[in-house]
């Protein structure tokens, strides 16, 4: 039988079981929120931990705090942030709007670890209490939000913009390899004038180039903290020098800049940061989805398609037809871009959720700005090592497409007019026959000269 223990909170006795740090403030919560059964991410759950952290050793130095129990908060605190206690944060993420049960639920699970530290039992809130100690100089006000900024700070610069440098890396490649065959080009799904394979890779380069950047600009904004404005921004109950002091090490342990909130209202009133930046990421999910519906379709065939490209193959996509196999991985990239465009509809509308003196859908707003991070940052990785690295072109497919192709037409303007130029092309479509066998079969033009004005079939850009 498993063994349980007592704790205690403003309004009352709770009984938890003995093997957990958390107290009695997370065992109600826990018993209020059974909605999904999802909780906070991981990347979340460290930057609360990392925050804990250089609260204690800050106030420790601001002789807020007793040193000896600064480092045993501190200890505790980079467990949680090293995620050896992730089985004590069990709350789900539809709860308090202000996400002030999981801020509780790291306080207690701190302090109920430092306790053990200290004297060998685990829990309680002797000799460090979660809120006079661990929670020292902080509200979930402003913890929450600041937790989420540093999550999706890390996350983008960690995960998700080495994941689209190695996507462009692998599309310059192609781009570079791909250069000297020329294509058909389309506009409106018809058939326009050539261009070169490369090129078009090129412009893909181009939209993930730009995606870093939005990538940066998300980042940037998010970079401002708003630690320090406590329960509604004016600062109550914490030192001046608090929040500068947490940033400054919390800037120098992940790498990454951050700096205090211009005003703090404004940081926990409104969470405006974390809609623009999902706004950045649903740009590139959108960029993600252009690059992948190309791909599938300059692949579709093998026989019956474009068949201007071969992606790698992967694994059978049929239960019933033999050989058949599939574009799954633009397929999944567009499939995680569907899933951020959803999130980033519902962060707009929990940005809406500031009322007064403090934003009430934090907690969504984490779950989903963190996972269009994740999921974008893996899509981009997979889409660079499982399709683009391998991805071949069928250079003779290309060139034959270019010869049946009724935009050549367009080459003949400058030497016999639009209009002429249009009845050929209409000629050809009709008959069957190819721009040249037409022009060749009236003797609008010798072969020699046609010769020459085909021949200027080549991309008008280099690529």
């Amino acid at each position: 039988m498993v063994g349980t223990r007592m704790e205690k909170d403003a309004l009352g006795i709770v009984e938890v079981p003995e093997s957990v740090y958390y107290g009695a403030q997370t065992k109600r919560a826990f018993d209020n929120f059974p909605v999904s059964g999802r909780t906070f991410p991981r990347s979340f759950i460290h930057a609360l931990g990392l925050i804990k952290k250089h609260a204690a050793s800050v106030n420790a130095r601001l002789g807020l705090l007793d040193p000896k129990l600064a480092k045993v908060i501190g200890e505790a605190a980079g467990e949680v942030a090293d995620g050896k206690l992730d089985g004590n944060f069990i709350l789900d993420v539809f709860q308090t709007g202000s996400g002030t049960s999981t801020n509780m639920n790291a306080n207690e699970v701190i302090a109920g670890r430092a306790n053990e530290m200290l004297t060998g039992k685990r829990g309680g809130r002797d000799p460090i209490h979660p809120n006079d100690h661990v929670n020292l100089g902080q509200s979930s006000n402003d913890v929450i939000p600041t937790a989420i900024h540093v999550a999706a700070v890390c996350a983008i610069g960690d995960r998700l913009m080495p994941a689209l440098e190695k996507l462009l890396d692998v599309l310059r490649r192609k781009e570079r390899d791909f250069s000297g065959i020329v294509k058909i080009g389309r506009t409106h799904l018809q058939d326009a004038v050539p261009i070169s394979l490369g090129q078009e890779f090129g412009g893909y380069a181009r939209q993930i180039e730009l995606g870093l950047e939005r990538a940066g600009r998300a980042a940037d904004v998010l970079s401002e903290l708003a630690l320090g404005g406590t329960a509604v921004g004016n600062g109550l109950n914490t030192h001046p020098e608090f929040a500068r002091g947490v940033i400054q090490h919390l800037s120098e342990e992940t790498g990454h800049t951050f700096h205090e909130a211009g005003n703090h209202f404004e940081a926990q009133a409104a969470q405006d940061g974390v809609v623009e930046a999902s706004g950045e990421l649903k740009t590139i999910a959108v960029s993600l989805v252009k690059i992948s519906n190309d791909l599938r379709l300059l692949a579709s065939g093998p026989r019956c398609g474009l068949g201007e490209i071969t992606l790698p193959s992967l694994q059978p996509g049929s239960s019933i037809m033999p050989g058949k196999v599939n574009p799954v991985i633009p397929e999944m990239v567009i499939q995680v871009a569907a899933q951020v465009f959803g999130n980033d509809a519902t962060i707009a509308f929990c940005g809406q959720g500031g009322y007064f003196e403090l934003n009430t859908m934090l907690p969504v707003m984490a779950l989903n700005l963190l996972e269009s991070i994740e999921i974008l940052a893996s899509a981009a990785g997979l889409l660079a090592d499982r399709c683009v690295a391998g991805i071949t072109a069928n250079r003779e497919k290309c060139e034959a497409l270019i010869e049946q192709s009724l935009a050549l037409s367009t080459y003949l303007v400058p030497h016999i007019g639009y209009d002429r130029a249009s009845e050929i092309s209409k000629e050809a479509f009709a008959t069957g026959k190819t721009v040249r066998e037409v022009v060749l079969g009236k003797g609008i033009l010798p072969e020699d000269k046609l010769d020459e004005i085909f021949s200027r079939i080549k991309p008008t850009q280099s690529a």
